[in-house]
This record gives C-alpha cells, structure tokens and sequence, in this order.
C-alpha cells in the first residue's frame, strides 16, 4: 500500500486535533508525519498513530521537504499566506478556513455532493463552512430528486465552532464570567450573531451558508436566507431547514427516499417519539435527520430538523473524505 507524507497545519487546535484523531481512526497510510503550528505552540508535543511529535513552527520553508498532502485549519490569514506556498511546491492543501471558497478556480467540496469536483484542484481544495456541509448532504436527495427553489436556513450552533476561546466563553460563563469571544453572555442563553455583520444586515455565516450552497451545488439559481445563532451547546450543530421544492411530492416517498439513503441517517418516529439532538450525535461522523413533515403554508414545502458534529463531518471529516477520494485516484 502506497503511504504519503502527510501535514497537519494548526495541529494543536481544536480541529487540528480532531483532524489527527480522524486520520487515525479511518487508516490514512501515512509514511512522514508533521505536526505543524505557529510559533506560539512550536515545540509542543502531539501524539499521533501512538507516536511522540514535536510541532513545527509554520513558516515560509515548512514545504521544502516534499510532503503529498497539507490538511490546514489554521485560520484564514494563516491559509492565504502559507497555502499558496505549500501549493507551489506540489502539496495538495485541503483548507478548512473560509480563505478560499469561493475562489472560482478553487473546489468547495463535500464527498457526498459534489465529489468529482475535488479533481479539479490547482493544489488547493476548500472545505466548507461546518453548518453548510451537513445542511448540503441533508438537501441532496431532495434536490436530486425534486429539485429545489428556495431554502430557509435557521441554525443553532455550538460554541465549539468558535474553537477553544468559544468553549471557554461557556465554561466561564456558567461560573459567572463575562464573555471574552463571544458579543454577549452564552451561557443560558442564544445569540443571533456569528462572525461580524455584513452591509446587508446578514452576518458572514449566514452569507457563507447562502453563498457555499449554491456553489457546492452548482446552482447559482437557488433562493437562500439563513439566520444562524450560537447556542450553549458544546458540540454539534443543529439545523431547521425549510424547503420549497420543484416538483411535487407525497411525504410517504420522502420518507423512503431518507430512509434509502446511505450517507445519512433518518431518525424519525412519532410514536417514540424519536429525532436527533445534538448531544447524543457528538463525536460521530453522521448526519442525522429528522421531523420531516409537509410545510402546508406554501406549495411543496418541506421541513427538517439536521444534526452533526460540527468538529467531525462539519470539520475533520469532511477534511479527510476529501483526502480519501484524492488517494483512492492515485492508484
């Protein structure tokens, strides 16, 4: 089995972690591994494969030693002045901040949607925003099957999105502390601001959702709005998605076509009663489906309820599915 040189760019984050874990848990063959960070935490160690690493300080020559693949979660800024470089020495770069999306040139790729466009790379691959990619998975059967004119996103998302600073906030907050990350108090209670607000009165999440779904697609035609609002959650991010579709539809089939579908998972009961929450799909892969039911207030209309770790499948994961579909064509 051929194995591949193999970096971690924001190793000693909380995605960088869970990037490290996933790479294990799912058997990448990996030959050199490199740990990789700023400056602030070089020199720290990271245990990957039950092997010590010391972490590299990212800097301008960190891709002279010939590595196959750069998985980066480490902020956007880091992305846009280093990927370009571990680009041009040949390392494919799977970039997890927002720093590239919506580059023409550059695929915005979720495995279960849009697969074959991880082919087309120029050495930089983009991974979606973590609430767009579950959403987007959740959407497909429906778009493949009755197409969709308009969508209406409203998300409630844990604080770990915010990575190790958002998680604090929380903890803190529960013992009284006042917010440091976040723009109000997250503990008991919501907030409907997430990443700063734009000129339009949307806030860069919401447009990212609009924006990356209609890319991932490849439907510039689709009518989107999204609200998306931090809750106190640790992990996992949930979803109440709205739908107007195309064709019309018996919910019966609906129900069959989620149930069929083998890259997510319907959890849907009214006699249980049963649905997914986030805290029992942290820390799994999935995305979980449920409280399909017909939106009567408009003509084929469609509501449902989507869960999924935002840190794994809305991170990580998707992360390293996208490396997985590039190894398996470099055979």
């Amino acid at each position: 089995m051929k194995k591949y040189n193999i970096a971690v760019c924001g190793a000693t984050g909380v995605v960088g972690r869970k990037m490290m874990k996933v790479l294990e848990e799912r058997g990448i063959p990996v030959d050199n591994f490199y740990p990789m960070a700023s400056y602030r935490s070089a020199g720290k160690t990271v245990v990957f494969n039950g092997k010590e690493y010391t972490v590299e300080e990212l800097n301008e020559h960190s891709f002279d030693k010939p590595i196959d693949f750069a998985l980066f979660s480490a902020g956007g800024s880091t992305s846009l002045k280093f990927s370009p470089i571990a680009a041009e020495h040949g390392t494919v770069v799977i970039d997890n901040s927002s720093a590239f999306r919506m580059y023409d040139d550059v695929p915005l790729v979720v495995p279960e949607v849009n697969p074959e466009d991880a082919f087309k790379h120029h050495n930089i691959i983009a991974n979606p925003n973590c609430s767009t990619i579950q959403a987007v998975v959740a959407l497909k059967p429906v778009y493949d099957r009755y197409g969709i004119e308009r969508i209406v996103y409203s998300t409630y998302q844990a604080v770990s999105g915010a990575g190790q600073n958002g998680i604090k906030d929380l903890e803190e907050g529960l013992k009284g502390a006042s917010p440091q990350k976040f723009p109000r108090q997250i503990a008991f209670n919501c907030i409907p601001e997430i990443d700063v607000f734009t000129d339009n009165g949307y806030t860069k999440e919401e447009m990212k959702m609009v924006n990356e779904t209609r890319k991932i697609m490849g439907d510039q035609s689709l009518r989107i709005t999204a609200t998306t609002v931090r809750v106190p959650v640790y992990t996992c991010h949930s979803e109440s998605i709205n739908v107007e579709t195309k064709k019309p539809f018996d919910m019966k089939d609906v129900f069959e076509l989620y149930r069929s579908c083998e890259y997510l998972t319907l959890e849907d009961d009214m006699d249980k009663p049963s649905y997914p929450t986030a805290l029992e799909h942290a820390d799994q892969d999935g995305v979980f489906v449920g409280r399909l039911r017909r939106d009567f207030s408009v003509e084929n209309g469609l509501n449902m309820w989507v869960v999924s770790d935002n840190l794994r499948k809305g991170a990580a994961t998707n992360a390293v599915q996208i490396l997985e579909l590039l190894i398996s064509r470099d055979k």
